[in-house]
């Protein structure tokens, strides 16, 4: 798939590779969704089979038939590597997925560095996101960056770069992804998913914050519905708490947890949005209320808080923003 948007970013990591010396790490930060991982995954294979095939093959169509590729595919590269979060049970691969990756994921990678590469001269690791690497498994890799192993370029995904050690951003050179156009989510959504409508892709747009990944994750989950449901509970403070109740009572099942984790994301980002058309008290009032969602959105699946509950909650930290709009 071609990657959409970003082109500067794109454009400055082709000429590095094909300049006479390419720095071995690279940060790749900005807001998650917009195709950090794809283009980290694209530029590990053009980087490898350009080693490989002996000219240039950061430019231009590489098929899923190229040697390299197919051994990506089959994670079978010897010189590969793409650090995630893994599965708690390896038979469950699309349940539970560990909070962070774990040292023990960057240990695996020293016995790889003790050699040389084993198909060209180079080898690359991706880290999707080095944002979720556990502090051991930080100052582990810390130590390879410093004396990076010949031959190795590292990919940094990053979506929230402050957060990392200090010593680790030093290291590399960052290069900056920004949300894309509203024209470019859609195309995006249009590509993945031919069969939606256009008012849901609309709608999908509108909920994406210029983050096509959060579009299509969104996808089928009637995000336009929830959002006009929120948009009266901040218009009216919903009084009778009609909206609320329904609201907490539809996304507490098990069945309703995507839906619910989109609740979650789309509840402070309407209050975020009314923040910033208000002045004076009513500011004040909605920064508090975006400040208190934040962070009941950022607890409630760390601390498995109870789905009714949290939605009643969050809807009620909505419906401020119309007590406010009085004052």
């Amino acid at each position: 798939m071609t990657l959409v948007g970003n082109d500067a970013a794109r454009q400055a990591f082709v000429a590095a590779a094909e300049g006479e010396s390419l720095h071995h790490a690279w940060l790749l930060s900005g807001p998650e969704g917009v195709g950090k991982g794809s283009f980290a995954r694209e530029m590990a294979l053009r980087l490898l089979a350009t080693a490989l095939d002996g000219r240039s093959r950061m430019r231009g169509e590489i098929g899923d038939d190229h040697r390299l590729a197919t051994l990506i595919a089959a994670g079978a590269h010897p010189d590969y590597r793409d650090l995630v979060r893994l599965p708690k049970d390896p038979d469950k691969p699309d349940q539970d997925i560990a909070r962070s990756i774990k040292i023990d994921q960057v240990r695996m990678l020293q016995p790889l560095f003790a050699t040389k590469p084993a198909l060209s001269s180079r080898r690359v690791i991706v880290i999707d996101a080095i944002d979720d690497l556990e502090r051991p498994g930080a100052n582990a890799l810390l130590k390879n960056l410093e004396e990076p192993p010949v031959g190795t370029i590292f990919l940094l995904v990053s979506h929230s770069p402050g957060r990392l050690l200090p010593t680790i951003r030093s290291r590399c050179r960052q290069l900056r992804f920004e949300p894309l156009t509203g024209d470019q989510v859609a195309a995006v959504v249009t590509t993945q998913l031919p069969e939606t409508e256009p008012a849901e892709v609309a709608a999908l747009v509108a909920a994406a914050d210029g983050s096509p990944g959060r579009a299509l994750a969104y996808a089928g989950l009637s995000v336009a519905a929830l959002d006009r449901d929120l948009a009266e509970i901040a218009e009216t403070g919903d009084p009778d708490n009609r909206i609320r109740s329904r609201l907490a009572k539809s996304l507490a099942g098990k069945t309703a947890q995507p839906r619910y984790a989109v609740f979650l994301d789309r509840a402070p980002a309407l209050i975020a949005a009314t923040a910033r058309t208000r002045t004076g008290p009513a500011l004040r009032d909605a920064l508090d209320a975006y400040d208190k969602a934040r962070a009941l959105a950022s607890m409630a699946p760390a601390l498995s808080l109870v789905a009714e509950t949290t939605v009643f909650e969050m809807a009620g930290l909505v419906a401020r923003l119309a007590l406010a709009s009085t004052r």
